[in-house]
């Protein structure tokens, strides 16, 4: 603070040290001119700006408003416990530097003064009634009778009963609306389970007339089987009519005990009547299992135990299986409400759906081993298999990896000759290390592949000959895809930050997405060229459409880590795989959103595998099983652990192994899947 802040009329103190002793006349002096200085300055200082007066108001050495102010000789005021703080360690003043003791420290009453009325009418300004009144009776300057102090009491009191009451009121009115808002919550909630019981009812019903029609169709089945029997039937002879004649006994056809004459055949009628029989048993025998319901399965225990186990498996997903019952029924609903059209007499299409389901839910239970073999040699430590890929025709499977090798097999060679190395039928060498495969849906014997130095090459099977190689990705290429509907284009990703389309028919990237996060698979929608999805580390989902790539279509979020793996279900159903241990199964086409997540498997760091069909999902665990999960129920469906007998039980990288890909064979139950053992097995779904 400068010295003018109190007068200029403050003398310098001329270091002495007769001075520092004690205090001297001129001393005292000094300290009624500075009070007279300070009785001056308080006038200017209360016409003064309000942002001026607190600055020249704050203790130079806390910035705080000075408490118990003390003046030194040489014209400043600090707060007390300030200044003697700070002159312990030093004799100086802080704002000139003179030389300072405690012996010239002197309390400044008329600024304390000043400081108070400064409060008292700050308080003033900004404090309520309340706070005024609590003021004045603090203070004990406020005069006041009993009487008037009993008016204000019973004031008070009438305050204080008319708040109650308005507080009562304003609770009960919150009371009211919470009631309300609680009781259309359970309205709303009853005419849903009203109407969803009047589905059920409806169903119930539909079913029945279902049963019954069968049931009628398999009497009148029967019905014409005998008579078809009755008709072909001829007549027995007399001798087959009145029992055996008496040569017959005599030349001993016949045993002489009745019953076993009884059960015998005749020679002539009874050989014709036999075969009848078993003409008229073969042309209906399968319509017979067909309205029984028979599928070949065995004897009837054998069947009721099937039923039992399918029974039991729609108890242990009873909640899953219920609510998607109730979703699509009640979406099959509103489309009716839209379009009476879709109203069918026999058979809601919300039901139909959910039967679908049901029936190929309850049909498989487990998995089954049909076929195994080795990627790699005995010599050879690095055996991942980074990918597996069955080609256009299912008739060949070709695998990748850390081998830096593509080998093809045929998969009925690996299937029905059981041996314990099957060599592959093409085998082609690669610079590098392979992250992914992807055949060409239209020339069965092209297949693309992207590898660890970011180089995406297009091989021809058959020459065994690389066709195409793009080098621009700058690092490792995690994913490449082949387009279905345009054979020409495929599409990469990489740790590069960088989406790239190309086309065989030229030799640079036709198209590039730039993004911020490593992307670690693409895929092309089965349907169109123009979309593809993008999985990335930033935990999102990038849906794309390529004639507009400044900014994805949708952002699918949700993931609580990187997304490994992205697949199409069908055009309209896109199923990420991520290292939060979950996958997720979302809409692409009406409304963009989360259809459902699958939680089982265990995935926090490699990449797993994820592979889809139309109603089925399967992904790999770094608990070395594969599961399946079933597109409607969120819990697996089935699933099977690698055992090997090549494994040592005290092998201590044992627990390291892990599923590293795995592939289903179109429009069937039999996948392909490999671990980072080298260990490739042929599973099949099984009741």
């Amino acid at each position: 603070m400068a010295d003018s802040s109190f007068g200029a009329l403050v003398p310098s103190v001329v270091k002495t040290e007769g001075f520092a002793a004690a205090p001297s006349a001129s001393d005292t002096t000094v300290a009624g001119v500075a009070v007279e200085v300070n009785g001056g300055a308080v006038a200017e200082m209360e016409g003064r700006s309000s942002g001026e007066m607190d600055r020249e108001l704050l203790c130079p050495i806390c910035m705080g408003v000075i408490k118990d102010a003390f003046l030194t000789s040489c014209g400043h005021s600090f707060c007390y416990m300030c200044i003697v703080t700070h002159l312990n360690n030093k004799n100086d003043c802080p704002c000139c530097s003179h030389y300072l003791t405690k012996s010239h420290l002197y309390p400044n009453f008329l600024l304390d003064k000043v400081l108070k009325k400064l409060s008292a009418r700050q308080i003033a300004k900004t404090a309520t009634p309340i706070e005024h009144l609590k003021f004045a009776l603090q203070q004990g300057g406020c005069d006041m009778s009993i009487k008037e102090l009993d008016s204000i009491i019973t004031l008070l009191a009438e305050k204080k009963r008319k708040m109650e009451q308005q507080e009562s009121e304003t609770n009960m009115q919150i009371l009211l609306v919470f009631l309300h808002c609680l009781r259309k919550q359970k309205m709303d909630e009853l005419n849903e389970i009203q109407m969803d019981l009047q589905y059920i009812k409806e169903d119930i019903n539909s079913v029945e007339r279902q049963r019954t029609e069968l049931y009628r169709a398999k009497e009148r089945y029967s019905m014409k089987l005998r008579m078809l029997m009755d008709d072909n039937t001829p007549p027995l002879p007399s001798s087959a009519r009145w029992g055996p004649h008496s040569s017959d006994k005599q030349s001993g056809v016949f045993l002489s005990n009745n019953n076993n004459s009884r059960a015998g055949s005749c020679s002539g009628s009874g050989l014709i009547q036999s075969q009848s029989q078993s003409q008229l048993k073969s042309q209906f025998g399968q319509r017979r299992e067909n309205v029984n319901g028979s599928d070949g399965a065995g004897p009837g225990p054998a069947q009721s135990g099937s039923v039992m186990a399918k029974k039991r498996r729609v108890q242990q997903q009873f909640n899953e299986l219920q609510e998607y019952y109730l979703q699509r029924r009640r979406v099959a609903a509103k489309r009716e409400e839209r379009d009476l059209s879709l109203c069918n007499e026999r058979y809601n299409a919300g039901l139909e759906d959910f039967q679908s389901v049901l029936n190929t839910f309850t049909r498989y239970s487990r998995l089954r081993v049909i076929a195994e073999l080795r990627h790699g040699d005995i010599f050879h430590s690095a055996n991942i298999v980074s990918s597996i890929e069955f080609n256009r025709d299912d008739e060949f499977f070709a695998t990748a990896g850390v081998s830096k090798r593509i080998k093809v097999f045929e998969f009925s060679t690996v299937v029905n000759e059981p041996t314990e190395v099957h060599c592959p039928v093409v085998e082609m060498a690669t610079r590098s290390k392979l992250s992914c495969l992807s055949w060409n849906k239209y020339s069965k014997n092209i297949i693309s592949s992207s590898d660890y130095e970011g180089i995406v090459t297009v091989w021809d099977v058959n020459t065994r000959q690389s066709v195409m190689e793009y080098e621009e990705h700058e690092k490792r290429a995690w994913s490449v895809d082949f387009s279905r509907t345009e054979p020409s284009m495929l599409v990469s990703g990489s740790d590069d930050c960088k989406v790239k389309i190309w086309c065989t028919k030229q030799e640079s990237s036709v198209i590039n997405i730039d993004m911020k996060a490593n992307i670690c698979s693409v895929k092309y929608n089965p349907g169109s060229s123009m979309y593809i999805a993008v999985g990335s580390a930033d935990h999102n989902i990038h849906y794309y459409d390529l004639r507009n790539t400044s900014q994805p279509v949708h952002l699918f979020g949700g993931h609580k880590k990187a997304v490994s793996y992205v697949k199409f279900l069908s055009t309209n159903e896109l199923a990420s795989a991520s290292t939060d241990s979950t996958l997720r199964l979302w809409d692409v086409k009406d409304n963009y959103s989360l259809t459902r997540t699958f939680r089982g498997h265990k995935n926090e760091k490699n990449f797993v595998g994820l592979s889809v069909n139309n109603e089925y999902l399967t992904c790999g665990s770094e608990t070395n099983e594969v599961y399946v999960y079933h597109k409607a129920i969120s819990k697996p469906a089935a699933s099977h652990r690698f055992v090997s007998s090549e494994i040592d039980e005290q092998d201590d990288d044992v627990a390291s192994y892990f599923i590293s890909a795995v592939c289903w064979k179109s429009e069937s139950p039999t996948m392909l899947t490999a671990n980072s053992q080298g260990t490739i097995k042929v599973l099949v779904l099984a009741a």
